[in-house]
């Protein structure tokens, strides 16, 4: 699904990931896909890992078509082998790892008692238990000295949350335990690594994206429609806003930035549905106003 907004060019110089290499996970549609594709537009050399052979075929073509350096390694990130292989790959191919982000994730629509056992371990695996597994597997990758590294800098780890456990969230209970755990992992893992390995570890937890297959399945439009009236800045988001924000933070300029999972919704997590219309509201402050100027003292004593 394609977003109907004209996306904006990059605020970024096209070098800024010049010769660096990145692997992400999920990236062979949606949300992963913009990254790659921003990753590569600004000088990465890509690897896509994902399970679906045609997804990966398809998106590794496209990257190639834009002159991207670009692989497709098929992989499940709830197989420790499959890690290891994919790191390996890529770095056979690449020469060293510089990026890592895990985007892979598993998500649907489902009421705590009609879900079973089964389904939320599957969400908890590839989302939690996969993004830890690639994280443990790509460390010796990513630290300074490691396999194609020099002494002097580090890698750099970046983890795609959401917001739904910040309260709490109608039908998602799988995927807010999934992702609280995700923000979790990148908290300690930006203590543990960033304090022995300068690795900077960090997050995006985004909004409503347009154009995604989340949004297309996870909701009629009539209800993405009325969710809008509830959204601070009134819009769905872009795939961009999501790549924009990850070229920040595994680029040298977010390097002073660790263990921050970064919000990119509109502000839509701080809002709640409005419950005195604004025209009422104005009057009420109209309303106490005028009896404040019209009290000697003021309305905060008129019932004492």
């Amino acid at each position: 699904m394609e977003s109907s907004t004209p996306t904006p060019s990059s605020p970024f110089k096209p070098d800024i990931l010049k010769g660096k290499v990145a692997l992400v996970t999920g990236g062979g549609s949606g949300i992963g896909l913009e990254l790659v594709t921003e990753f590569g537009k600004h000088g990465a050399f890509v690897a896509i890992m994902g399970r679906r052979k045609p997804v990966l075929d398809a998106a590794v073509s496209s990257l190639r078509s834009q002159g991207i350096q670009a692989i497709g390694l098929e992989g499940d990130v709830r197989k420790r082998d499959d890690a290891i292989r994919v790191l390996e790959l890529t770095v056979k191919q690449f020469g060293r790892l510089d990026i890592l982000v895990n985007a892979a994730a598993g998500n649907f629509l489902v009421s705590a008692e009609d879900l079973s056992p089964n389904g939320f371990k599957t969400v908890m695996d590839i989302d939690s238990v996969g993004t830890f597994t690639m994280c443990h597997e790509a460390l010796k990758y990513l630290k300074k000295g490691g396999p194609g590294r020099d002494l002097s800098v580090a890698g750099t780890i970046l983890n795609i949350s959401a917001t739904l456990h910040y309260t709490a969230s109608w039908y998602q209970i799988h995927v807010s335990a999934a992702k609280a755990a995700v923000d979790s992992l990148t908290r300690n893992l930006a203590l543990e690594w960033g304090t022995d390995y300068d690795i900077r570890v960090n997050g995006i937890a985004p909004g409503p994206i347009e154009g995604t297959p989340g949004m297309s399945k996870l909701g009629p439009d009539e209800a993405k429609s009325k969710s809008k009236e509830y959204m601070p800045l009134y819009k769905l988001g872009q795939r961009w806003d999501i790549a924009m924000a990850a070229l920040y933070l595994t680029s040298d300029a977010g390097k002073y930035v660790n263990g921050t999972t970064l919000i990119v919704d509109g502000g839509l997590w701080l809002s709640r549905p409005r419950h005195i219309q604004k025209e009422l509201v104005q009057e009420i402050s109209r309303m106490v106003e005028k009896r404040s100027r019209e009290s000697p003292v003021g309305i905060a004593t008129s019932k004492l």
